[in-house]
């Protein structure tokens, strides 16, 4: 539950919640809080786990892939994956394709947390996505999917 709720009512509400782009906006800070929050205890943030994520589905990425597949600055990246590389859930090995190259790949450590975040994911979407029904929650995804795959890419 919002901790405080906003009025829409209010006159200076009204214009801003006419504006898709501004409640996208709050959508996105209150979802990066809440997952946040449910990472806290392992010291990653929602940025690590998006990295990992991307891993997860990949057999291993170079750092600048990461950071322009992720849309991160490529110093952030650096900085993630040494977070992620002293934890345990991520390695740098060298490039079977090129050996100057190293490549950023997902160790079983890695695995596991991410399975044993599914759980807390699924709560902040259940926390946030609380006033609507299954058949809303897919349609509002199927038609942000939409949106990023033509605006993110």
């Amino acid at each position: 539950m919002n901790p405080n709720p906003i009025d829409a009512d209010e006159p200076w509400m009204r214009g801003l919640h006419a504006d898709t782009g501004y409640l996208l906006y709050r959508l996105g800070l209150r979802s990066g809080q809440l997952f946040n929050t449910s990472l806290q205890e392992s010291g990653l943030r929602l940025r690590h786990y998006a990295v990992l994520r991307f891993l997860a589905g990949a057999d291993g990425a170079l750092q600048r892939e990461l950071s322009t597949r992720l849309g991160y600055d490529p110093s952030a990246i650096v900085g993630l994956v040494d977070d992620l590389e002293k934890l345990g859930f991520a390695e740098r090995r060298p490039s079977p394709d090129d050996r100057r190259s190293r490549i950023v790949v997902l160790t079983e450590d890695g695995r596991g947390f991410l399975r044993d975040t599914d759980e807390a994911g699924l709560r902040v979407t259940n926390e946030l996505l609380g006033p609507l029904d299954p058949a809303e929650r897919q349609t509002l995804h199927d038609l942000l999917l939409r949106v990023a795959e033509d605006g993110l890419t």
